[in-house]
């Protein structure tokens, strides 16, 4: 069975594919605004307290899952307990959900990248609109809809090419080379006039911000530390299914975290000076990636369509990463069931026929304008005759409806159940004995079976707690 479901290549491969999990829009887009709205240093000591503390250890439990069963999110926790094949379930409906608001996403991404290569060429990339044009793509159905196609396109050609000879062969190539371009656009915004603030921002000690509202930082920071690294939908246990005993499970559950800061770091160093150095909001919000940042890139004049091209191709990069390891939760359970029933894999014909589900799920997120009305679809408030007050966070589009369910609900539920099925079911002996396989002595036995137990349940609730106060106010 573990020859027809795949392999790693190497251990370097199954870490850059593991850390391209990690590293998305989260990183690029979400670390950097979430930063600015919650006070630059103070959210970054919490952020970096919480991955440490919580993302190694529920990253240790997910990888050990899988590596134990060999298998896929729903036939992993099937094969531990039956009784808990459901909560595979949950991180399967969070891959088909957040796929299909990603895609779009991705799409938007894609298009921006074309407009800045065109811009090179010396054409208008972005049909006249300048700085508004996010505002204007998003009521156009036709281009949604073709970006939206064609980036879950780039994902079916990957993941069809299976763990070694698509996912791992993409990765290698994808996460040396966004480094290689942020640090390109980290030297070029160094050098621009008043950058110096975005960096007194970030480490300059201020904790003013937690004294105003800790909890709000906490939960901003934890929640963005949670779904960056990929954790509670399944990610991870499917891709440490594919790796082989003898490697050093402890030491890769700390690699991933930690580089998946790193990035999202340099992230917030290519962010926060630009924002500086040419008058932008730190606070700028979500808009940030598609408006704000933009802005910069036309006061810079020709040499911004360049740095405008570079910055984008790295967050398509960056979501393309991320968004191969939730087509592949999909794809590897109906991979697993057709191997456990005797048949062969079929994995072309199942990434196709899973993308094309998730493609018309995504529609909606599509064609309802992000909720900014009028558009080709009623956004959920429109339909629920809902205005003003009534207005939340869950209805005002479809994205943040699907990512209710997804990112609010099952992916912290996910994660709370795992922590606590090896904290008090499972027993952490089983990540000690998963562990020992490659000849090492697990260390921190007595802090794993802590944090298992006591200190990520603790953690996931006030994930959750946040994404509900996010959601609902």
């Amino acid at each position: 069975m573990e020859n027809k479901r795949g392999t790693w290549g190497s251990n370097f491969g199954f870490l850059m594919a593991a850390i391209g999990s990690a590293v998305g829009l989260g990183n690029i887009w979400g670390f950097p605004f979430k930063m600015g709205a919650n006070g630059g240093f103070a959210f970054l000591v919490i952020y970096l307290i919480l991955a440490a503390i919580v993302g190694v250890t529920v990253m240790l439990g997910e990888l050990t899952i899988g590596r134990k069963t060999g298998l896929s999110t729903i036939a992993a926790y099937r094969q531990l307990n039956k009784k808990h094949a459901w909560i595979g379930y949950l991180g399967l409906v969070c891959g088909f959900i957040i796929m299909a608001f990603y895609s779009v996403l991705g799409g938007v991404i894609l298009r921006y990248t074309a407009g800045y290569l065109l811009q090179l060429l010396g054409v208008d990339g972005f049909a006249g609109a300048g700085a508004g044009f996010f505002g204007a793509m998003l009521y156009e159905p036709g281009g949604m809809i073709f970006f939206h196609a064609l980036f879950m396109l780039l994902n079916i050609l990957v993941v069809m090419g299976g763990v070694r000879g698509g996912i791992e062969k993409f990765s290698v190539f994808a996460m040396p080379a966004l480094t290689v371009l942020l640090v390109i656009i980290i030297v070029y915004i160094a050098v621009q006039p008043g950058a110096l603030a975005g960096y007194a921002f970030m480490f300059k000690p201020n904790f003013a911000p937690l004294r105003e509202d800790f909890f709000k930082v906490l939960r901003t920071a934890a929640g963005q530390m949670f779904f960056s690294l990929s954790l509670g939908l399944g990610c991870m246990i499917n891709y440490g299914s594919y790796l082989e005993k003898k490697e050093n499970l402890q030491r890769n559950a700390l690699i991933i975290p930690i580089a998946d800061t790193i990035v999202a770091l340099l992230a917030g160093i290519a962010v926060m000076p630009a924002c500086a150095a040419f008058g932008v909001d730190f606070g700028a919000g979500p808009g940030l990636l598609f408006v704000s940042v933009q802005q910069v890139f036309l006061s810079m004049g020709s040499v911004g369509n360049l740095i405008g091209f570079l910055f984008y191709f790295l967050v398509l990069i960056a979501a393309i990463s991320s968004s191969i390891s939730m087509l592949e939760i999909v794809t590897s359970h109906f991979i697993d069931r057709r191997i456990l029933k005797g048949k062969e894999p079929g994995r072309k014909k199942i990434t196709c026929i899973a993308a094309g589900v998730i493609f018309v799920i995504g529609l909606p997120v599509a064609l309802d304008a992000l909720g900014g009305g009028g558009a080709a679809i009623k956004a959920p408030y429109e339909l629920l005759g809902y205005t003003g007050d009534a207005i939340k966070g869950w209805c005002d589009c479809w994205l943040d409806v699907y990512d209710l369910i997804a990112e609010g609900f099952f992916m912290p539920i996910g994660a709370l159940l795992m922590s606590l099925l090896i904290g008090w079911s499972y027993g952490t002996e089983m990540i000690r004995d998963e562990c020992e396989l490659c000849g090492e002595k697990f260390r921190l036995f007595g802090w794993f079976k802590v944090a298992f137990r006591i200190i990520v349940p603790i953690g996931m609730v006030v994930v959750l707690i946040g994404q509900l106060m996010s959601f609902f106010g």
